[in-house]
Parts: structure tokens; C-alpha cells; sequence
């Protein structure tokens, strides 16, 4: 048996009717800094201060790479590996 159901709602409803938090002033506020942020640089005319918006710096690329070797060995461990093959 299938069933669909059919939700008409606006985002900020369907986050109501889930129980998620609402999070709105925390992201314009957010995005009201990146926006700071990025018309400083354009109008800085500096380039390098522009592109550390967009580009990791080393120690993010160092933690993030952590962070994947942790998630890599943590599913390697649950995932059984086996070398050898049953012929019936």
C-alpha cells in the first residue's frame, strides 16, 4: 500500500508544526554581518581580505580533515570487511 499526503504550508509553519526552533532574527543577523563583511572588502579593494570570506584558513582545513579521519574510522568500524568469498 502506498499513501500520500499532501502538506500545503509556508516554511515558517511547517517549522511550527515540527517543533524546530525559529532561528530567523539569528540568520538575518548573520547574514547581516557576512554582508558587512563582504562590502568592507569589495570596497577595501582588497582581494586577499575578500577571498578569506570564501577560502578555509589552514587550521579550519586541519580541524576538518580531523573531523573526516574521525567519521572515516568510525564507519570502517562498523562496517564488517571480508576478504574472503562464498562459492555455493
Amino acid at each position: 500500500m502506498k499513501a500520500t499526503i499532501e502538506i500545503d504550508a509556508t516554511p515558517q509553519e511547517m517549522r511550527e508544526l515540527l517543533g524546530l526552533p525559529d532561528v530567523q532574527s539569528m540568520q538575518q543577523e548573520a547574514m547581516e554581518k557576512i554582508r558587512e563583511k563582504l562590502l568592507s572588502g569589495i570596497e577595501s579593494n582588497d582581494m586577499a581580505e575578500l577571498m578569506k570570506l570564501y577560502m578555509p584558513m589552514p587550521e579550519q582545513m586541519s580541524a576538518m580533515e580531523g573531523f573526516q579521519k574521525t567519521m572515516w574510522d568510525a564507519m570502517m568500524k562498523s562496517v564488517p570487511l571480508s576478504t574472503t568469498t562464498d562459492e555455493k
